[in-house]
């Protein structure tokens, strides 16, 4: 087992320094868990992005052996893996460049059958997958444990990169499904360089929701085209065609567990005559810049030791900057018995955006 990164460690100093990153995100790093689906082209550049900058504990999945045709863009894996699991070559490069990672390798395919155990304790989500039916998996997956879904795509000269969370994903995109006929490197070929982009796009998307700064790319989809050198946004929104059937399918037991309550839905409840208790768990440096009034200030990583201040009879709305630490104080709640609880889903993010746009964002 990995020892626990120390954020204050002289490897992280460049990052620390960043205006707004600090130790505050450094630690938040270090307390996350990610699941990257894909030891590839995508995850050879994601996976050691994530681990040198300090993210506690990676679990990586993929069921492919190591083939000499990968070598030219799959660069975290050389000749002496040839034949070799993929997931146990990614281990050990990452814990020879990050000791303080705990790696977790889990050989075998992301499906909707495995999904629920593979993501037990995780807190975001990266699809780095190389068909349509894993990414489609990975979406709804992510959508039922209630945590952000990074996901992005190679092929040929080009790929994307989005996020799936706070009210839109994959199938907004993409209506139709998983489409069998979908083009794959094998067949149509693949920069090396174009992996190493938008890999490194899916990382910084990625520590960006952990930590907290910045502005992820919800509702945007980022282009890259290698052969022009150009990039460009898409902006899409929820598709109201399937908006009924995907929240009747968001709300089977499982995924009412996650217990997610929508920005617009929490504004109803604290005009009632008995609103629930707020219970921010962000840093006091956040809450300084915008908060909820009324709302009980315990951050994250006090939660246990200071949950004797809340009461668990009382409905309880948890929120942070984009929802998800409040997901993971959720589930310390519901195990301390708090059965009225549920967190903001895109956290006082989603509601500056949707109930009060003139309030301050950061």
């Amino acid at each position: 087992m990995a020892s626990t990164p120390d954020p204050r460690d002289a490897r992280y100093a460049r990052q620390r320094i960043l205006p707004g990153f600090g130790d505050t995100a450094q630690e938040r790093l270090a307390a996350a868990h990610v699941v990257v689906i894909g030891a590839g082209g995508l995850g050879s550049a994601v996976l050691p992005i994530l681990a040198a900058a300090g993210v506690g504990t990676i679990t990586v999945v993929d069921d492919d052996l190591v083939d000499e045709t990968n070598l030219h863009r799959q660069i975290l894996h050389g000749t002496a893996d040839l034949g070799r699991p993929k997931v146990s070559s990614a281990a050990e490069a990452l814990h020879r460049q990050s000791p303080h990672t705990t790696v977790i390798a889990h050989l075998g395919l992301f499906t909707s059958t495995s999904a629920a155990a593979i993501l037990a304790g995780a807190d975001l989500l990266i699809d780095g997958s190389d068909n349509s039916e894993t990414r489609f998996a990975a979406n709804d997956a992510a959508l039922t444990a209630g945590i952000p879904l990074v996901w992005g795509s190679a092929l040929r000269w080009s790929g994307q990169v989005g996020i799936a969370w706070d009210g839109t994903d994959y199938r907004d995109l993409f209506p139709g499904g998983p489409d069998a006929d979908a083009d794959t490197c094998e067949i149509a070929g693949i920069l090396p360089t174009v992996c190493t982009v938008i890999g490194g796009l899916m990382a910084t998307e990625t520590i960006k929701l952990l930590t907290g700064i910045g502005d992820p790319l919800l509702g945007r989809v980022a282009l890259f085209d290698a052969l022009s050198g150009t990039t460009r946004e898409l902006r899409y929104t929820r598709d109201p065609a399937r908006d009924a059937a995907t929240r009747a399918v968001a709300m089977t037991p499982v995924a009412a567990s996650a217990g997610s309550i929508s920005a617009r839905e929490l504004a109803a409840l604290l005009s009632e005559p008995t609103p629930p208790v707020l219970l921010d768990v962000r840093e006091p440096d956040e809450v300084a810049l915008v908060g909820l009034p009324g709302a009980i200030v315990i951050p994250l990583g006090e939660l246990d030791a200071r949950i004797g201040e809340l009461d668990p009879a009382a409905p309880t709305v948890v929120f942070c900057h984009l929802g998800v630490r409040s997901a993971n104080a959720l589930a310390h709640l519901r195990a301390a018995g708090f059965e009225d609880a549920r967190h903001l889903a895109g956290g006082i993010d989603a509601w500056s955006r949707n109930v009060d746009p003139a309030r301050p964002r950061y």
